[in-house]
């Protein structure tokens, strides 16, 4: 086993830091080429007539599931060294609705506000001002929520765990999921695509003379 590396003390912290900025510009500069920092294409993603955001994070998510997954099995990576964050199945479904609203009502998330504010839309800057006024207020509320906050433990929960599934079926079946949702999205886009409007033409003589 030689991964994941910061974890088995290949990589110092400095070095893991400095290697997260670079991938985190790297994915920032991607999410602008496809157009990701634009309010407006991500509201598509709620009129299903530009799934963009879909196929790209699906795509990134099964780019890294088979990752994982085929470096597990050639011995490279040590999967029960990768952090699982536990469940807590009533808080985050909670925030999940929060989210989902704040996404809806802006046409931004938090990753492609940063995106959107690197290249001067004031809408990202916005949204940006809107997260750090919630995480402020989030800190002043937080023993009054702090119920909510650990509602629903569950522990540490994986879909193989949850489904009492091989994590090679897990991974197939997710493969399957993505490959058919892709086919979905694109005739979902060529439905969604408004029909070329036709050239005006001109009056005709008669409906002048009328209007005469």
């Amino acid at each position: 086993m030689n991964a994941p590396l910061y974890e088995l003390g290949a990589i110092a912290d400095h070095s893991a830091l400095l290697i997260a900025v670079a991938i985190g510009i790297v994915f920032g500069w991607f999410l602008e080429r496809g157009g990701l920092g634009s309010a407006r294409k991500l509201m598509g993603q709620f009129y299903l007539t530009d799934l963009t955001v879909f196929k790209v994070m699906f795509s990134a998510l099964v780019t890294a599931m088979l990752g994982v997954f085929w470096l597990a099995r050639l011995g490279v990576l040590d999967v029960s060294r990768i952090y699982v964050p536990e469940t807590y199945w009533v808080a985050q479904l909670t925030g999940g609705l929060v989210f989902g609203a704040g996404f809806a009502i802006a046409g931004l998330c938090p990753g492609t506000s940063c995106v959107a504010a690197s290249t001067g839309r004031k809408d990202g800057l916005f949204v940006i001002a809107g997260l750090f006024a919630g995480v402020l207020a989030f800190h002043e509320l937080f023993a009054w929520l702090q119920p909510l906050y650990g509602a629903g433990a569950l522990g540490r929960v994986t879909l193989p765990d949850a489904l009492r599934l091989p994590y090679g079926v897990i991974v197939l079946i997710v493969t399957a999921a993505a490959l058919g949702g892709f086919a979905v999205a694109e005739r979902l886009e060529r439905r969604g695509v408004l029909p070329a409007v036709a050239p005006a033409r001109a009056p005709d003589a008669a409906v002048i003379a009328s209007e005469s």
